[in-house]
């Protein structure tokens, strides 16, 4: 049975459990579990970190751990009972471990790297926490570097600061909130700056001398020098070198590392240098050959130094070489570092080039037992210590110091009787008392032990030698006296013996006979002369003779006459031994009881480091006279103390403070002092009115704290010791002193006066008497003291006065101290500190100040564990909320609202100012949370007037406003942000009553409430409160502490909000913005809470005007700012819509709200998908397609002309970041159309400056022109610029016109002269539900980028969207597809057709210009998919191949303001077999055609194209290719079965024949041109082609081919001219007339010409083989066929159509590049799975096809049907006029092409209605076959139903033209405007018989109807000009239709009106969408 558990709550899983049992808990070692119940074995409970999932686990699998449990019962909480840190660093670690894991991913591997380590060592060092076998000390250390780690950490992680207080995290509710800002506080400054340390030390390490002529041992000395005062800073230290260079006991670190201590801020200068010296031990000279003399010496040898200024910016990480100098003569030895510094180069020189020392070198800083502890490793391997020479800057009282430095100078000696100057050594000795030589007390300096002697080095020759060799003496204090300093003095021979000779000595004793040691300075010493042999070993005997020359009696002339002197400088750092005889005589007083007076006089000049020597001893003195002659010494004895204890405020000794405290304590005796102590204070303090110097009573205020010290620990001795006698005269005199000193404060001086300042020093001292006056007296007396003291300071003091900042400063202290801790006391304190910071803080002065005692006030006041406050708190609470609270919103609104001062110095105070306003807030916020319902409700009492409230509660909700803001506090300060919260809400819920109360109904006050709620809607947005963004654990800690603040503060907003009423139309619609940014907020108790506030506001307004305008307007601005900065969801659109919905259902205008619902919600769709795009990373087409979509909506659904205009550039910088320039042009060409040409001012918006429209206008019009520049889109660039330069022409700007002039004119030159790459389309469609709004189940087509192929696109959009799945088919999906939780891409390529048909039918235009008409401006696709219709025939599967052929119409024409745009409209027609066999062939002869012209004009380079292409046709027919087509369609059977197909198949045979004559002119043209290597291959082409005629039975031509003579005169067309410019073929200069089957249409042989010279180009420079260019395929049937699959399967099934079969379509243009992507042979029937070709293989497809023959692929598509005409062609060159054709049509260049016999027209395809016209006798469209003759036939345009221009002259002028073409839409729909119009169609002339045409399966009849809602297009350049689309766009959007399109851009004069805008001559039947509004004007 399952118990509930009592003590077995908590617990760590020792081993993980996998929970496979029933309703197991799996478990992961590590984890901590809460324990529920338990039973037989088996605990029930959950895993901390997931509370939602509870389950069974073992018992013994948990260590059970001890903790407290919360609120007992079903939702307890468990607290481990451990020590904090630990709690800490376990759920810090678990936090730490998972962000960790992300540094990874983030690719940040520094910080991974460095936070694994920190991990592991908080790891470590909480299993030593854990074991607890550490010391209290090292626990104390460890729990220090386990918070800093931790620290550290969350600051690199960007975690929050944690409040500590020794090293426990702080629990906010526990302590008072200015104590919780001051820790906090203190935490930031401390990791934001370091304090700098005072004491640095220099830390060195000799490595090795680098030198070639080593080869004797070195002594290397260092030592820290000021190059300012040219002295010594430093003692010296010493290392030993062997003959290698490196330090001779390298197993003891202590001789090679040291640590120079104690140096100071001041000695870290540039001045100050590192010394070192270096001293061979060797021969005298150094080149000295080795002899038998074993004698060594301490000669010079170099100097290096380096300063320590260096040190401060170089890496301490490497090692230092420092050159070593040598002196150019010995006699410079002494100052050769200060030559170097000095860089005097000629008294020194490098010492070999190559000589260095390395050594390391690096400063640390802090005190020595900060670096114990911080680097451990350096003293405990071994380090010596250096000291400064004398004391550090600070003096600690524990210090034991003495050492005697004494500096080897100068020496003056005589010769001697040598002829040559002396070579002089000095030995040093340490005598003692006893004559006895001091082992051990001769130092070189640190880093070596010292020795019993030492030997100074030798100069050579030289009688004047300078050392300045400096020794330390470390004589013991007790063995001072007596002892005394020999120096002998020696002659070092250079002979072969080399002796050391004894020739004098000299000495000096330590002390003198009255106590004082040898005093600091240089001393000039007898040299004692005596002999070689003298012993010296008797003192006694030379202790008497005299040691200086300045102590020599005058009587003495014989030593004084002598020249021969020794100087040495000494130097004492002793803490024991003094100098001083003045204070020797002070000491000894009782000895020389007449000297007192002296004494104490003369006290003041001793130095203080002599005075804290002795600091016991004297004050014992002092005392002493003072007890024994109090009448005669009083003064003195206290002037003396004075000096003393002002002595200790000195930095340098306020460490022998606690000394003198101890002193007091323990070792003061003084049990009478205090009456003299009192009296002579009171005798000083009585004459500080009437004195007119007050320097010296300023002294001795400033010592009073000590003086009461003194006074208090006397009486209570004198109270030990008499049991309480005098008590009561005791009390009269401090009364009587009290009183003097409130009489001398009561006094009102000017602030500069000495009475003044005197006041100012006593305050300053006054609240350290406090502590010491509650010792005797009571807390009551003793604060009733400071009370009265304080009130008698003067009131009326000037604002600037000095005293009352000192006055405040005084309170301050007051408040921090312990008297004021006390209730009792802090009741009879409070009324003076309040009446006091009242008075400052309303005058803003001393702010800093007020702001630290208001700090420590509130810090004291505390509500106890149940939430209730004393008595005497509340009181306290009650009396600083009256006084306080007021002036404190003041006071922090004031602050808030400075603007930051220029000055620096102004600057630093307004830093202080602004830091104090943290501590405001903390205060305020203290004083809110300690205020209960009592306090609230006096305090809105207290209120005389309604006025005074409201400016009370605009105040606060101001100042809650400002405490809200991220800059209040750090970014880390969670902890107080929400506290902060906390406070505010309680605060808001007390006052939101008084605002119903007071300001409600007729009383209603607007901004009050609009403070308020503007303040709620700021609470609930702040970033700290959004709890989704913060870690689990956080949000887990924030909820169970606070819970969610926000829906408290939502609940009381809607709460507030119905109290509203009829008010609530004044918040309509300002506070609809506000409150939508409060519903985006995730979190859905708040959405349902507020977003019926909406529901509400549409209610009333619907009441008050009838609609809701402005509640859709505001929500649509808002919408989308606020989603745009990241706000809102799916989840809130959904709630958004199903809230509003419900409620609105039994209202009366629901229909209308239901609209604005709407709206909002699909604006929502579509902001959240632009959202959503925006958040990759690079610009795709995501991103585009999106925010056209968005600027789509706000233009036509909202009419938000504003956000349009801003959508507008975005979608503008979007394609200049994606190099978009065309599209970039369009895009910004909207703006431009919604400007005018007038000189209206517009603000500044966006990047635009305040200017005119006209200026504005003129620079769109120059930035597009740019941008289709260099989109290489030049011809819309040459209107823009036409347009610019009428307007400058207009206004006679002529610089300008020039400009532009020019401009156009480089655009022409560039159409002409540069390349342009021709661009693949394809269809895209994006299926299922996962796709964004704006995509979902739609069908685009998109123009590729340069180069972009179908893979590389396909690619792209699978990169673009990562889940998607490819189709790999090409039929439309059906609704499962359409509905699927996926996302399905379905890609193929399309082919584009062109609405410009004039350029590309006229001849003579250059491929330059026509590419730009090719593929621009295309509104229709077309894509051709082969399928086999009933039984497919194995032996000939041609006889069921039909084509379905799909025509895309899109929304937009392409390119546009986006690379792609949505189809509108899909159709499909099917072509025939018969009619399919026709393209095929028909589209090979027109390449033959174009290929032969172009070799024979010379075009092509190479003649390679011409060979591949002849041989793949050839050899296809050879093989049996043509014999397919005779077999399917030549026979009875088809015939029979298909008799309307008579003229198709008499058109397929006379193609047949045409293409055999082509074969053999090319073959002839081939002979001519063909190289000689060639020649083999050109030999087989013709006799291939012979057995290619023998198969088709062809003996010759017939008659009515071979007539015609074919002109190709050297390659130059031949002229004619069109009657009517066509729209419908894309490159064809002629046309020819219709027959009954679709879309047959002709080029002329010069217009391939024209359009092919480009194309071949391309072939001949990518492929040299017919095999790369041709991919052929065997047929399944036969492979005879091979060649007819040279071609890629969708060369023509993608082919271009023409709209004279169909009148419905414009001719597509003839490539169909997009198929070199597919291969036919892997993938059948599909254009969207690409096969990477080679590189040669991507020629444009128009050539790569070579086939004649039907095709079997059942990929492949016919190709477009080209109708012939009569023509006349032979061999020679002819020239022929059509003499009928209109000469207003430019000329056609017609290269000659074989003549073909004319067929009649059967039935058309499948699907389409059957229309066979019946041609005249004298027009192609007859029912016959007539005979051809060459005569020219005319045909009339009237009679051709499809409005397609006719062809009019003899056979020779035009038969050669060829082209695909495609079935399109139904007739009627394609027609120019300036034609005809569609309805109804004209009847055919008398000549021709009327014939109707094939319709498609989607009749283009109702097409205008379906049109007339769509949206219309943006902006394009050149829009379609016939009726098919005839939706007007809006106005300046687009251009009218054109009567004639010309074929290059028109003239200004036709576009002022048309081009550009929309005019008046749109097709009146159709409606105009609603018109933007204008408000260009403001923007």
């Amino acid at each position: 049975m399952w118990i509930p558990t009592e003590h077995e709550k908590y617990g760590v899983v020792l081993v993980s459990f996998r929970g496979t049992v029933q309703h197991g808990l799996p478990l992961e070692i590590g984890d901590t579990v809460q324990i529920l119940e338990k039973c037989e074995g088996w605990y029930r409970g959950f895993i901390l970190k997931n509370p939602n999932v509870k389950g069974i686990f073992p018992s013994c699998y948990i260590h059970l751990k001890n903790a407290h449990v919360k609120n007992k019962g079903q939702f307890e909480t468990v607290i481990p009972v451990e020590d904090s840190v630990i709690t800490e660093m376990t759920s810090t670690l678990r936090d730490w471990g998972a962000m960790w894991k992300q540094l990874y991913v983030k690719n940040e591997g520094d910080l991974f790297h460095r936070l694994w380590h920190v991990m592991n060592e908080i790891l470590d060092l909480r299993r030593q926490v854990l074991v607890g076998h550490l010391t209290h000390d090292r626990m104390r250390d460890v729990k220090q570097h386990i918070t800093a780690r931790l620290d550290w950490g969350n600051e690199q992680l960007g975690l929050d600061l944690v409040p500590r207080r020794e090293f426990s995290m702080v629990d906010p509710d526990e302590i008072s909130v200015t104590e919780l800002y001051k820790l906090m506080e203190h935490r930031h400054r401390k990791k934001e700056t370091a304090a700098p340390a005072s004491t640095h030390h220099l830390f060195v390490h000799v490595k090795s001398l680098m030198s070639a002529n080593l080869g004797e041992e070195l002594e290397v000395f260092f030592h820290i020098y000021d190059g300012r005062e040219n002295r010594p800073l430093s003692e010296r230290f010493f290392v030993r070198l062997n003959k290698s260079g490196l330090p001779k006991s390298p197993e003891k670190t202590e001789r090679q590392c040291t640590l120079f201590v104690d140096l100071g801020s001041s000695d870290l200068r540039k001045d100050v240098y590192i010394v070192v010296h270096f001293i061979r031990i060797g021969r005298m000279g150094a080149g000295e050959k080795k002899n038998l003399c074993s004698v060594q010496y301490r000669r010079p040898f170099g100097c290096a130094v380096v300063s320590i200024a260096d040190l401060l910016t170089a890496d301490s990480k490497d090692d230092h070489l420092l050159k070593v100098y040598a002196c150019n003569t010995e006699s410079e030895w002494h100052q050769i570092h200060e030559n170097i510094i000095k860089k005097a180069n000629s008294r020194y020189n490098l010492s070999g080039s190559n000589t260095g020392l390395a050594v390391a070198l690096q400063l640390l800083h802090g005190d020595i037992e900060q670096l114990r502890r911080e680097y451990m490793v350096l003293f405990t391997r071994g380090v010596s210590i250096t000291r400064k020479l004398g004391f550090s800057d600070i003096i600690m009282p524990g210090e034991m110091r003495n050492d005697l430095y004494i500096t080897l100078e100068k020496g003056e000696f005589e010769k001697g009787g040598k002829s040559v100057a002396r070579n002089v050594e000095i030995t040093v000795y340490v005598l003692d008392i006893d004559g006895q030589i001091l082992k051990s007390h001769v130092a070189a300096g640190s880093g070596e032990p010292g020795g019993d002697e030492y030997h100074s080095l030798v100069l050579y020759h030289n009688n004047s030698p300078r050392w300045a060799e400096q020794i330390k003496l470390p004589i013991p204090v007790d063995m001072f006296r007596g002892s005394h300093v020999r120096f002998e003095f020696r002659h070092c021979s250079t002979k072969d013996k080399g002796e050391k000779k004894l020739f004098g000595y000299s000495f000096v004793p330590l002390m003198q006979e009255d106590g004082r040691t040898l005093p600091d300075g240089t001393h000039e010493l007898i040299i004692h002369k005596c002999e070689e042999n003298t012993s010296l070993a008797d003192c006694s005997r030379y202790l008497k003779l005299p040691f200086t020359k300045a102590n020599l009696p005058s009587n003495n002339q014989t030593l004084k006459g002598t020249k021969e002197s020794f100087w040495i400088t000494s130097f004492l750092c002793s803490t024991k031994l003094t100098q001083n005889g003045d204070m020797l005589d002070l000491l000894k007083w009782r000895a020389h009881p007449e000297r007192i007076n002296d004494s104490l006089s003369k006290l003041k000049e001793i130095d203080g480091s002599e005075i804290v020597k002795f600091l016991q001893d004297t004050l014992d003195t002092l005392f002493g006279i003072l007890d024994e002659s109090s009448q005669r010494y009083g003064l003195k004895v206290f002037d003396s103390l004075v000096h003393i204890i002002n002595l200790l405020q000195d930095s340098k000794f306020q460490h022998f403070k606690p000394v003198m405290d101890t002193y007091i304590e323990s070792h003061f005796a003084g049990a009478l002092s205090y009456r003299d102590l009192i009296k002579v204070l009171k005798w000083y303090v009585d004459r500080i009115v009437d004195a007119e110097h007050q320097e010296h009573i300023q002294q001795v205020l400033k010592a009073s704290e000590y003086i009461f010290k003194y006074i208090i620990q006397s009486r209570r001795l004198f109270s030990l010791a008499t049991g309480g006698q005098n008590e009561e005269e005791f009390r009269v005199c401090i009364h009587e002193l009290f009183m003097s000193i409130r009489f001398f404060l009561s006094q009102e001086n000017k602030g500069t006066s000495p009475v003044a300042q005197t006041q100012a020093v006593f305050l300053r001292t006054f609240p350290a008497i406090y502590s010491e006056l509650l010792k005797i007296f009571t807390i009551r007396e003793v604060a009733g003291f400071v009370r009265e003291t304080l009130g008698s300071l003067p009131a009326a003091i000037h604002a600037d006065c000095p005293l009352e900042a000192v006055k405040l400063q005084c309170i301050a202290k007051t408040v921090e101290s312990q008297l004021y801790i006390n209730p009792e006391s802090r009741c009879i304190l409070l009324p003076v500190v309040l009446r006091v910071l009242q008075a400052h803080m309303q005058e803003q002065r001393d702010l800093v100040m007020c702001a630290r005692i208001l700090t420590s006030m509130l810090s004291l006041l505390k509500k106890e564990e149940n939430g209730t406050t004393e008595p005497v708190v509340s009181e306290e609470v009650e009396l600083i909320v009256e006084s306080l609270l007021g002036v404190l919103l003041r006071t922090i609104l004031e602050i808030s609202n400075r603007p930051q001062p220029a000055g620096p110095a102004m600057r630093l105070q307004f830093q202080d100012v602004t830091t104090c306003q943290g501590e405001f807030v903390a205060c305020l916020l203290a004083l809110l949370r300690q205020m209960s319902d009592r306090h609230y409700q006096q305090l809105l009492q207290a209120f005389s007037s309604k006025d005074d409230l409201r400016d009370y509660l605009l105040h606060i909700f101001t100042v809650f406003r400002i405490l809200i803001r991220p800059e209040m506090f750090p970014k880390d300060w969670t902890v107080m942000r929400l506290v902060t919260n906390n406070v505010i809400i309680t605060t808001v819920l007390y006052l939101s009553d008084a605002l119903r109360k007071n300001f409600l109904n007729d009383k209603f006050d607007y901004k009050v409430w609009d403070s308020y709620f503007y303040l709620s809607v700021i609470f609930i947005n702040q970033p700290c409160l959004q709890l989704e963004s913060f870690s689990p654990s956080k949000r887990k800690k924030i909820l169970e502490k606070y819970g969610d603040m926000r829906v408290m503060m939502g609940c009381e907003i809607f709460s507030m909000w119905q109290n509203l009423g009829e008010h609530k139309l004044n918040f309509i619609p300002a506070m609809i913005g506000p409150f939508l940014e409060v519903t985006l907020v995730p979190q859905p108790d708040l959405r349902n809470v507020m977003i019926p506030i909406f529901h509400d506001m549409m209610d009333w307004e619907q009441r008050r005007s009838g609609n809701f305008k402005q509640v859709e307007a505001k929500l649509i601005d808002k919408l989308d700012s606020l989603m745009s900065e990241g706000k809102g969801d799916e989840t809130y659109r959904e709630l958004f819509n199903s809230i509003l919905l419900k409620k609105i259902e039994r209202e009366t205008w629901r229909e209308s709200g239901i609209s604005l619902i709407a709206t909002v919600t699909r604006l929502m769709e579509r902001l959240l998908d632009y959202r959503d795009c925006m958040k990759l990373g690079e610009v795709d087409g995501k991103k585009i397609g999106c925010t056209v979509s968005l600027l789509n909506f706000y233009k036509t659904e909202l009419n938000k002309e504003e956000m349009y205009i801003r959508y507008i550039h975005k979608l503008y910088d979007l394609h200049l970041k994606a190099q978009n320039y065309t599209e970039a042009s369009y895009t910004l060409l909207l703006y431009d159309e919604l400007l005018e040409w007038s000189d209206r001012p517009l603000r500044e918006f966006l990047n635009y400056p305040m200017q005119s429209e006209w200026q504005r206008k003129e620079y769109l019009h120059l930035t597009i022109v740019q941008n289709f520049d260099r989109g290489k889109c030049w011809e819309n660039g040459i209107i823009l610029c036409r347009e610019l330069a009428d307007q400058y022409e207009s206004y006679y700007d002529y610089r300008n016109l020039s400009k532009m002039r020019m401009m156009e004119a480089s655009l022409y030159d560039k159409i002409m002269d540069q390349q342009r790459l021709e661009p693949e389309f394809f269809r895209v469609g994006f299926y299922g539900k996962k796709f964004p709004f704006f995509l979902r189940n739609k069908e685009f087509v998109c123009r590729g980028h340069d180069y972009e192929r179908l893979e590389a696109f396909q690619q792209r959009m699978l990169n673009e969207f990562p889940h998607a799945i490819a189709m790999q088919h090409v039929n439309q999906p059906d609704q499962t597809i359409y509905q699927a939780d996926a996302q399905y891409l379905q890609i193929y390529a399309v082919t584009p057709i062109p609405e410009s048909q004039d350029v590309l039918q006229r001849d003579g235009v250059p491929d330059n210009i026509k590419s730009f008409y090719k593929f621009n401006h295309i509104w229709r696709f077309r894509y051709d998919r082969p399928f086999h219709k009933g039984t497919k025939d194995k032996e000939n599967e041609f006889k069921s191949l039909w084509v379905e052929r799909t025509t895309l119409t899109l929304v937009q024409s392409l390119p546009g303001i986006s690379r792609w745009f949505e189809v509108e409209k899909r159709e499909l027609v099917e072509v025939s077999p018969l009619e399919n066999a026709i393209e095929v062939i028909e589209n090979k002869n027109l390449q033959l055609r174009t290929l032969i012209t172009q070799c024979q004009s010379r075009q092509m380079q190479n003649i390679n194209p011409l060979t591949m292409c002849l041989n793949g046709v050839i050899d296809a027919a050879v093989n049996g290719g043509l014999a397919r087509y005779q077999e399917a369609f030549f026979v009875k059977d088809y015939m029979m079965n298909h008799p309307e197909d008579g003229e198709k198949i008499g058109r397929l045979r006379e193609l047949m024949f045409e293409q055999a004559h082509i074969l053999e002119y090319g073959l002839a043209v081939h002979e001519k041109f063909v190289p000689q290597d060639m020649r083999p291959l050109h030999k087989k082409l013709v006799d291939q082609f012979h057995l290619m005629k023998s198969s088709l039975g062809i003996q010759e031509f017939p008659a009515y081919v071979r007539a015609s003579p074919v002109h190709f005169t050297n390659g130059s067309p031949r002229t004619c001219r069109n009657s009517v410019p066509s729209i419908i073929s894309p490159d064809g200069g002629r046309t020819v007339s219709r027959r009954s089957y679709p879309a047959v249409n002709r080029y002329s042989s010069s217009s391939l010409s024209s359009q092919a010279s480009n194309e071949v180009s391309n072939i001949t420079g990518q492929s040299e083989s017919s095999d790369e260019v041709f991919n052929m395929q065997p047929s399944p049937s036969t492979s005879s066929l091979s060649s007819n699959h040279s071609a890629s399967p969708n060369v023509t099934s993608s082919a271009p159509s023409s709209a004279r079969g169909s009148p419905q379509m414009a001719e597509k243009h003839k490539h169909s590049r997009e198929n070199a992507c597919l291969s036919p042979r892997e993938r059948p029937v599909s254009a969207i799975f690409p096969n990477p070709l080679d590189p040669a293989q991507r020629a444009p497809t128009h050539q790569i096809g070579d086939t004649t023959l039907p095709r079997s692929d059942p990929n492949l598509s016919a190709p477009d049907k080209v109708r012939p005409t009569p023509s006349s062609w032979s061999l020679d060159s002819v020239k022929e006029r059509a003499p009928s054709f209109s000469d207003s049509v430019g000329k056609l260049l017609c290269p000659p092409v074989p003549p073909r016999p004319p067929y009649s027209a059967g039935s058309s395809a499948k699907n389409m209605r059957s229309q066979s016209p019946v041609p005249s006798s004298r027009s192609p469209q007859k029912t016959t076959v007539p005979p051809f003759t060459p005569s020219p036939t005319e045909c009339q345009s009237t009679s051709l139903v499809s409005n397609s221009p006719v062809l009019s002259g003899s056979y020779s002028s035009g038969i050669s033209s060829l082209s695909r073409c495609s079935v399109s839409e139904a007739s009627g729909t394609e027609l120019p405007a300036g034609d005809h119009p569609p309805h109804p169609l004209p009847p055919p002339p008398p000549s021709s018989s009327s014939s109707t045409l094939p319709n498609s399966v989607s009749s283009g009849s109702d097409e205008p109807v379906r049109r007339e809602n769509k949206t219309p297009p943006p902006y394009s350049v050149y829009e379609r000009n016939n009726p098919r689309r005839p939706v007007p766009l809006p106005h300046s959007l687009s251009i009218p239709p054109q009567a004639d399109p010309p074929a290059l851009p028109p003239k200004p004069h036709q576009l002022r009106t048309g081009s550009m805008k929309l005019d008046g001559s749109a097709d009146p039947r159709v409606p105009r969408p609603r018109p933007l509004p204008r408000k260009v004007s403001q923007l």
